[in-house]
């Protein structure tokens, strides 16, 4: 059974194959009709013209084009460095009394900040220590 359809799939692809090398004919063929290029092929011209020669350039001019071109990013590579050095500002340094004035301010923040939270859990934590102090006075004499 699986070598039947094995078979049936085999003779599948090499139909296919022969529909797909039809197709593609058909394809070049009207590509050139239209004078699309394929890999390998002129560029479509007048009936009888020849087409013109690819040009060519001699070892010398594509050195002299490769410096000049070196040359261009070059200059170009200077001028951006010299506006990147001069744009970039001076780098800023902190005084020793900046710093300790930072710090002081800091720590006088904090302090309200602890102060205000001290006086919060205070108002709701205070619950009649004498009262407290009675009832575990009682609890260790029974």
């Amino acid at each position: 059974m699986a070598r039947a359809d094995n078979d049936l799939l085999a003779m599948a692809l090499v139909g296919y194959e022969a529909e797909k090398a039809k197709i593609e004919a058909v394809i070049k063929d009207i590509q050139a009709q239209l004078g699309h290029r394929g890999p390998g092929r002129q560029k479509a011209t007048a009936e009888g013209a020849v087409a013109p020669a690819k040009r060519v350039l001699s070892a010398s001019a594509r050195r002299k084009i490769a410096a000049a071109q070196r040359k261009r990013w070059a200059a170009l590579r200077k001028s951006k460095s010299a506006t990147a050095k001069a744009a970039a500002p001076k780098k800023r340094k902190l005084s020793a009394a900046g710093r300790r004035a930072i710090i002081a301010a800091t720590k006088k923040r904090w302090a309200a900040v602890r102060k205000a939270a001290a006086k919060k859990t205070k108002k709701v934590a205070k619950v009649a220590p004498k009262a407290a102090a009675q009832k575990a006075a009682t609890a260790t004499a029974s």
